[in-house]
């Protein structure tokens, strides 16, 4: 799943007249560079949420010929689901094997055949990439690997899995991550809902991986001092 039903707002002029899924990067659209990515490393179905100028992204694909596999559609029509929401939204699509998410707006050399094997391999529910980086909110991660909490690095805001847990590791997320197809069955009634603070709940019974991938290059492609 391709997440690009944002408004956009942080790229401004930018984002007035196309949506954020469309703003080219060397002369190639965010939302190219992402699906070519996925098919590289062996993705064929890709499901793409929309709102914001949703029928320029649809159209888009249509005359790449969904670039030669299967692509579907997930609308987000009255108001924006936020991540969780969306993914649960998206539902219909996923099958019994674990699945890919993807921001549109990340630009990274992450291998994701490994960021899969390493969840196939793990035991969790959800296997989140992360990368030791400058952030403004931080999630908490055990030795193990395994997520413990949360942190609002300018506020100081901390929210524990496990009030116990000592010696957490600060690591960013790096909005790429492979879930388990069980986790639709646990999402909340609500519509609307954003992904870590189900994260955090849910780490309190099931195991939720923290993937690093610090070598990597990774690129926030949503902000505009990106393109300046």
């Amino acid at each position: 799943m391709i997440l690009a039903a944002g408004l956009g707002t942080r790229l401004g002029e930018l984002t007035a007249s196309r949506p954020k899924a469309l703003v080219p990067w060397d002369g190639i659209p965010l939302l190219e560079r992402v699906i070519l990515k996925l098919i590289g490393h062996g993705f064929t179905q890709i499901v793409i949420n929309v709102h914001h100028f949703a029928e320029m992204i649809v159209d888009y694909v249509a005359r790449k010929d969904s670039f030669g596999i299967r692509v579907e559609f997930s609308h987000e029509k009255e108001e924006l689901l936020d991540t969780g929401g969306g993914i649960a939204h998206a539902s219909w699509f996923f099958g019994e094997e674990p699945f890919l998410v993807y921001n549109v707006d990340i630009n990274s050399d992450i291998d994701l055949r490994k960021l899969y094997r390493a969840h196939l391999d793990g035991r969790a529910i959800a296997t989140l990439a992360v990368k030791e980086r400058v952030t403004s909110r931080s999630l908490l991660m055990d030795r193990d690997g395994l997520l413990k909490g949360w942190r609002d690095n300018r506020t100081g805001e901390t929210l524990l899995v496990d009030e116990q847990s000592k010696d957490l590791i600060p690591i960013a997320f790096s909005g790429i991550q492979v879930l388990d197809p069980e986790i639709v069955g646990l999402f909340p009634e609500v519509r609307r809902f954003p992904i870590v603070p189900f994260y955090l709940e849910l780490a309190r019974t099931r195991d939720i991986f923290l993937y690093r991938h610090d070598r990597d290059s990774w690129v926030d492609m949503g902000k505009l001092e990106t393109y300046s």
